[in-house]
């Protein structure tokens, strides 16, 4: 694996849209059970917000030192407000639809002495209007940038993905695609699909062995008219299929301790590496080392560039 480009890096500008959500983690510490019930009683110390789903690819864009435009829709609510700030913060320029019927997406986490204890999420999907609005903005910002990523949490945001694609493709950019769910036809003509290891088994089934998993990979590659397949393997690592090859890195993780946010930060890695003008094969071992890092942090985060190196 070459230095880290960092000129090229500077000089790139991704594209970032899909399901943008706040992540709001609540730490205290547990010293008794409830009288009321027997559930254990957390005096919170500390309160923190985090930009998540979407927000968080963005976020690990800019903290690397690329360019980045965010799209996506939030509520007429605190929590959105608080997505703007958070971005504005990290260096992020956003486009973002201000629904005022939707709540904005939120998961909020309850931890005692670092151990998450409860999470509760707040979710809806929004209007056609709010998503004829994201199409707007996309043809808007497509010329401006170098890569485009579209980072679907199955929150809606991407209920029209495949027209965003094709929009991608008659502007000849890169298309790299976090999937969810196990329709993948919807995301047929990206440059690139990202699913996980059970993501990939609910869109192909299980597989008995490497060659079969190879067999499988490159069928799903044909049938969508991709470029690439990357699976992400948590401890095995990652393979990459492109036409006629095949290419795997090893885990990069020294100890896992939260694998939540870490396929953002991988997607956010290959995006970059990519936009930068790296190879498939470089661009994906420089984002398993970024996952690698990635999981060795309590919940969503970024990685930095010294870290990489």
């Amino acid at each position: 694996m070459t230095v880290f480009p960092q000129d090229k890096v500077a000089r790139a500008r991704v594209l970032v849209v899909g399901d943008i959500m706040l992540d709001r983690y609540w730490f205290g510490e547990v010293e008794r059970i409830s009288p009321e019930a027997p559930v254990p009683v957390v005096h919170v110390a500390r309160r923190e917000n985090r930009l998540g789903g979407a927000a968080n690819v963005a976020r690990n864009i800019a903290a690397l030192g690329g360019q980045t435009t965010l799209i996506g829709v939030v509520g007429d609510d605190e929590a959105g407000v608080e997505i703007e700030n958070l971005a504005a913060q990290d260096n992020i320029a956003t486009r973002l639809v201000t629904d005022p019927v939707l709540h904005t997406t939120l998961k909020m986490r309850v931890l005692g002495r670092q151990q998450q204890m409860l999470r509760i999420d707040f979710e809806e999907h929004p209007g056609e209007a709010s998503l004829a609005q994201v199409k707007t903005l996309f043809a808007a910002q497509l010329q401006h940038h170098d890569v485009v990523v579209l980072s679907d949490y199955a929150k809606g945001a991407l209920a029209h993905v495949d027209v965003l694609i094709d929009m991608a493709r008659a502007a000849n950019r890169p298309v790299l695609v976090d999937p969810k769910g196990h329709d993948y036809q919807r995301y047929k003509g990206a440059t690139i699909i990202t699913p996980n290891r059970q993501e990939m088994r609910e869109a192909v089934g299980y597989w008995s062995s490497e060659a079969d998993l190879e067999m499988r990979a490159q069928a799903l590659r044909h049938k969508l008219a991709l470029e690439a397949l990357l699976v992400t393997r948590s401890e095995q690592g990652m393979t990459l299929f492109l036409d006629g090859s095949r290419f795997h890195v090893d885990a990069a993780a020294q100890e896992v301790f939260d694998v939540s946010g870490a396929g953002d930060t991988v997607l956010a890695t290959l995006a970059l590496m990519r936009a930068a003008g790296l190879s498939w094969e470089d661009a994906v071992a420089w984002a398993n080392r970024a996952g690698g890092v990635a999981v060795g942090k309590l919940g969503t985060s970024v990685v930095t560039v010294g870290e990489l190196r």
